[in-house]
């Protein structure tokens, strides 16, 4: 069944640390898992540096994003110029990522917000699509959202409503989900996916993290999606393969990229 499967796996950090001791081995045996496609993201300038050529590196198979995440305190403050930089390299694909985190008590709303904004600009700017990051900021958010749609790009790692995900597709975005559909916890995300087309659902790992069920608490890689693809194939009453291909292809479009023949 493995060498069935056409994933393609629309959120990953690849640069990030938990994968510098074998990163080569990972990326080079992913596509005898199926894996034909990813989506490596940045979360600040040095690491959107970093993403940008690791996708140049594998261009058969990875394809970048630059951006600031909400947790990234400071960037420079000539962020936007360098982003727009980054933006003309044929590795990208996407501004991303990027978004709203009220997760820890020190988080700074005003200047999230901020950020949150200009990048949204830009990628209006650009005819990019974004990739966002919501977390304990449904309606702020939102709000802003509101602002800038229509929009092209995807709710990235979806834990909220169904009615929220209806206004999400309203305003034109994807929506991706985890390992998280695979926890048993997973009451939530599991109602809102039973609500989404599968023409607007993305397959994503967030990898090194989140890494669903059996291999919860490990490092994830895009391997693992396998897991996440049984689940969602589960719950909109298709095959496992059909349900990798349906996303892979959503994902090609939204990051207009071309794939491999299936």
């Amino acid at each position: 069944m493995r060498n069935k499967l056409f994933i393609f796996d629309s959120h990953s950090h690849y640069t990030d640390a938990a994968f510098d001791s074998d990163r080569d081995a990972v990326l080079s045996g992913l596509s005898a898992q199926g894996v034909v496609q990813c989506m490596t993201c940045g979360t600040d300038i040095p690491s959107s540096a970093a993403n940008i050529a690791l996708a140049a590196a594998y261009p058969e198979l990875l394809t970048a994003a630059a951006g600031v995440h909400p947790e990234t305190p400071f960037p420079p403050d000539d962020y936007l110029q360098t982003l727009r930089e980054m933006a003309a390299h044929p590795a990208v694909h996407a501004i991303g990522e990027i978004g709203l985190d009220y997760h820890y008590e020190s988080y700074d709303a005003p200047q999230q917000q901020r950020i949150l904004r200009e990048q949204l600009a830009l990628a209006k700017e650009l005819g990019l699509p974004v990739i966002l990051h919501c977390r304990d900021a449904t309606g702020d958010m939102m709000h802003i959202l509101r602002d800038y749609a229509p929009l092209s790009g995807v709710m990235h790692c979806f834990s909220g409503s169904p009615e929220t995900a209806r206004e999400v597709l309203a305003m034109g975005l994807y929506i991706g989900f985890t390992g998280v559909i695979t926890f048993k916890n997973a009451r939530k995300p599991l109602e809102a996916l039973r609500s989404i087309p599968p023409d607007r659902l993305l397959l994503e790992t967030d990898c090194p993290y989140m890494a669903p069920v059996p291999y919860r608490g490990k490092r994830c890689d895009s391997s693992m999606l396998r897991e996440t693809a049984a689940v969602m194939a589960r719950e909109k009453g298709v095959s496992v393969e059909e349900i990798c291909r349906i996303t892979a292809q959503n994902a090609a479009r939204l990051f207009r990229v071309d794939l491999p023949e299936n």
